[in-house]
This record gives structure tokens, sequence and C-alpha cells, in this order.
């Protein structure tokens, strides 16, 4: 056989050896979520707890958001002040009842939080407001998760759904954040709002209990693109269902190596954590960002 011949063989079957074989394809990476900033760290909610994570490379800081008697948006996980995330001479306060100058008067830092005990406090943190935190995006390309705490059998302690949502949304445009933003809540109403009046805003459905598929919850939170459920109802199967329907699955609050695997295992979107920092090392040990 001529030479010429051997060498065209040669050329052809080296190509298309190459054209079967692929590389196996990189995993996904995981996205780190800062609960309430990173309140294994520092006091939930604050604005050391929200620099802390951002210092850390978090992909988006989560937080809650409550209304003042003077309307403006400030962060906490919870309508009433209390301690140990709040202090002062008083035993509680509702949070909409107060003016944002007597929410100040709380310190919302000078105490550990007994479930974590990484916390170190600092005194005379005061709650931020939503302005205060939308301050920090020049820092990085983080988005943020907010959260709307709304409660249908309380609903003294928040504006009425419509109203929260047109607050928020205001905010987010007076920042120029659409793009950075996802709206999570319990109460579904107020998704439904924000869809109404911004349906380029992300949105993210929270679930504590219910054991349905993501797809029927996504769907009954006006078809939510997020489904953030509590990690106890995370399963691979129900993941792998959401992602063919084209949904993301953002599961709280996951704290520890073994639950961090079970949430890898399952192939998750994005994983809400008290500890970002070392969420973040353990998954760049995993090759996993």
């Amino acid at each position: 056989m001529p030479l010429q011949k051997i060498l065209q063989g040669l050329l052809l079957a080296l190509f298309g050896l190459a054209a079967v074989v692929t590389l196996p394809a990189a995993e996904p990476k995981i996205l780190v979520h800062g609960h309430r900033g990173a309140r294994a760290r520092l006091p939930e909610n604050s604005l050391p707890a929200f620099q802390y994570a951002i210092e850390q490379g978090v992909d988006a800081l989560e937080m809650d958001m409550a209304v003042t008697r003077d309307n403006v948006i400030v962060i906490s996980h919870d309508p009433i002040l209390h301690g140990p995330v709040c202090t002062s001479s008083k035993e509680s306060a509702v949070i909409h009842q107060l003016t944002l100058a007597e929410v100040r008067r709380w310190d919302c830092g000078a105490v550990q939080n007994p479930r974590f005990a990484t916390q170190t406090t600092v005194p005379g943190t005061r709650m931020p407001t939503l302005d205060e935190v939308f301050a920090l995006a020049t820092q990085g390309k983080f988005d943020y998760n907010i959260e709307t705490k709304s409660f249908l059998d309380k609903p003294e302690y928040t504006p009425p759904p419509e109203e929260f949502a047109r607050m928020v949304l205001e905010k987010i445009r007076q920042y120029k954040l659409e793009k950075r933003i996802i709206l999570q809540s319990f109460d579904f109403r107020t998704l439904a709002a924000m869809k109404k009046l911004a349906p380029e805003i992300r949105l993210s459905a929270l679930t504590d209990a219910d054991p349905r598929e993501f797809t029927a919850i996504s769907a009954d939170a006006s078809h939510a693109g997020i489904v953030s459920p509590n990690s106890k109802l995370v399963t691979k199967a129900k993941v792998e269902a959401a992602h063919k329907a084209g949904l993301q699955v953002v599961p709280y609050t996951v704290n520890t190596p073994a639950e961090w695997d079970q949430m890898i295992e399952a192939k998750v979107d994005a994983i809400i954590t008290d500890d970002p920092g070392s969420l973040i090392a353990y998954l760049r040990k995993k090759k996993l960002r």
C-alpha cells in the first residue's frame, strides 16, 4: 500500500477517534446564599454580617424584610423585636408599630445567639434599612434574595401584600437592581403581587413542610421560577423533576458538611447557609466552585 494512503488512513482514524471522544461534563457550580448574611459568624440580618458574607464571596445575600410605622423597609426576620437578636429595656415590640427612630433604639448585636457558638457579637449594631443594604451592591456582583415577611393571620404586622410588593419594587428600581433580585416568601400573595407589578423580578416560593413535588408548589406561587424548600424536603428525584420543568431548587438552612453532601448529591442549584464562608471553602475543595 502506498505510503500516502497509509498516512491518510492514520489521519482518518485519529480524527474519527477524536470525534467520538468527549471529556466528562464539569459539575455545575453550586451557588451559596448567606442566610441572614452569615448568622453563624455575626449578628443576623446586620450590616456586619452582610459585609462579611460579601468578603467571603457569596453569590447572594439572603435576608428578611419588615416595615416600620413610618413606612421604612428594615431588615428583620421577625416582625417582633425581642432578645437575643435585638435587645432594649423593653421585652418586645412590634416593628410595624414603631418608627424607624424607635426601632434603632434597640441593640441588634449585643447578645450572642446561643444557637451559634461561633457568632461574634457587635454591640451597638442597629437594624439596617433596605436602602443601606442595597447600597452595598457596588461591592460585588452578588444577588439579593429578599423575603417579604407577611402573615395571613397577623395582618397588623405588615402592609397588605400588594402594598408591600409595591414598596419593595420602588426600592429595587431606585437602585436599578432588577436583574439582581430574588423575591422570596412563604406568603405567596406577595409573589403574585410582584408578578403583576414587575414580571421580570425572579420569584422564589418558600416552603417548610409541603411534601408535594416542587413543580406543584411553584404552580401555587404564581409559577415562581425558584422553589426554596426546607432541606429535609429535598430528594434527588424531586430536584430532577423540577429541573425538567425549568425550575431551580434552593434549599435552606444547610449548615454541616454531611447536609452539604446531601444537597450536592441531589444536584440543587444553590444552598442557603448560616456559614457561607465555610460552605464556599468546602465546595472549592470538591471542585464545585
